[in-house]
């Protein structure tokens, strides 16, 4: 009869995770006794990720958090599946059944890094891992109008007026009818229709 196995592969794993817990639980209780107290309003202000934490927190997210942390975990995850082909495919019993296994395993890695490596050039070149894009993109409209004619209104010098709302010299047509304290009403008659019901 065989003797069993000291520890089996479940009892690595947990081996592996109660030294994971107690490397970070060690590491907290290390820099609580070691860190010096000084304590300043900065430091014990609620930290945000970079964002003011000051007033309401009904507030528009900054999308850019969200895009650096959608690249940072398509790359990690895809990333933790070198680390089993490494230890699977790196045996020398699997390599000594046949010669082409390590050449065709390498291949197959080359192929799916490439394939991150062009994700990351795609999303690098967009200016997505870019904080504060620098470059600005002008507007273009696809009008009939030439250049040469946007060109003369540029060069054109124009007489700058105050501006007056109720001025004697503006149009007649800009002009308040009565005082000029008295504003013109709209001409027309807002209606408003409730949902699912009719207007009267």
């Amino acid at each position: 009869m065989d003797e069993p196995g000291q520890l089996t592969e479940f009892g690595k794993i947990l081996l592996i995770g109660v030294m994971g817990v107690l490397l970070v639980l060690v590491t907290l209780l290390l820099g609580k006794i070691i860190s010096p107290k000084k304590p300043t309003p900065e430091k014990l202000s609620t930290y945000e990720c970079g964002e003011e934490a000051i007033g309401s927190s009904w507030i528009a997210f900054n999308s850019r958090f969200y895009v650096i942390a959608l690249v940072f975990l398509l790359f990690d995850v895809e990333m933790i599946f070198v680390f089993p082909w490494a230890t699977v495919f790196g045996r020398p019993e699997l390599i000594a059944a046949d010669a082409r296994w390590g050449w065709f395993t390498l291949v197959e890695m080359a192929i799916f890094i490439g394939i991150l490596v062009i994700g990351l050039v795609y999303v690098w070149r967009k200016g997505d891992l870019e904080w504060v894009k620098s470059r600005t993109v002008l507007p273009r409209v696809d009008v009939n109008i030439p250049k040469s004619a946007y060109d003369k209104l540029n060069r054109e010098s124009h007489q700058i007026r105050k501006f007056e709302p109720f001025a004697t010299e503006s149009p007649k047509a800009f002009q308040p009818q009565g005082s000029a304290a008295e504003l013109k009403k709209p001409a027309f008659k807002p209606m408003f229709r409730k949902p699912g019901g009719t207007s009267s």
